[in-house]
């Protein structure tokens, strides 16, 4: 592993560490959610699955592309992932915690990148993963490490998506017909 990598890798999971550290949903006046262990499932999930694509990715040798220019690419997606994370955090403000919670005055956004996704900060957290992935530059690591998290970050979504709906009713579900989960106008 270069240089370069390792600090990209140790900002992205510095500020993920951070997220979940200072943006829990803590309010006294907040109407707290069971996300019936959707935080910690995806934690567990991410710890694993990195470490198995990284002895999987060390041990064999899928290569997407010959040489260094992989790694480039996915550092790149990595980083590409973090902006969009953090604008859509930025975006939602307040109302964002790493915890399915619903706050006091919570209104749906509708705005900015949720005016086509519903979950952009989870679409720049997936797209770090892709990069992370991609960075190693073997099929099979990308493989190991960005299904299960696919798949837990699916999960959340849909416990995140009763939540709000059976707290909005109709106003979320309107919302759910004209934007994306996480892949503008496809997914």
């Amino acid at each position: 592993m270069n240089v370069l990598s390792t600090i990209i890798y140790f900002a992205w999971f510095l500020s993920e560490i951070l997220l979940h550290r200072i943006l829990r949903g803590k309010d006294a006046d907040d109407k707290k959610k069971q996300d019936q262990g959707s935080l910690a499932f995806i934690w567990i999930v991410i710890i694993v699955f990195i470490n198995i694509s990284v002895l999987v990715s060390a041990k064999t040798s899928y290569l997407i592309l010959p040489g260094p220019d992989m790694n480039r690419i996915g550092l790149s997606v990595i980083l590409l992932g973090m902006v969009l994370r953090f604008v859509a955090i930025a975006q939602l403000g307040r109302l964002f915690t790493v915890n399915v919670t619903i706050r006091k005055d919570h209104h749906i956004k509708k705005d900015g990148l949720y005016s086509i996704l519903r979950h952009p900060s989870y679409a720049g957290s997936l797209l770090s993963f892709l990069g992370f992935g991609l960075s190693q530059n073997n099929w099979l690591g990308l493989a190991i490490v960005f299904i299960p998290v696919f798949v837990a970050f699916v999960y959340r979504m849909k416990i995140e998506e009763k939540v709000l709906s059976e707290k909005f009713g109709e106003e979320y579900t309107d919302y759910m017909k004209h934007t994306s989960r996480i892949i503008p106008w496809i997914y």
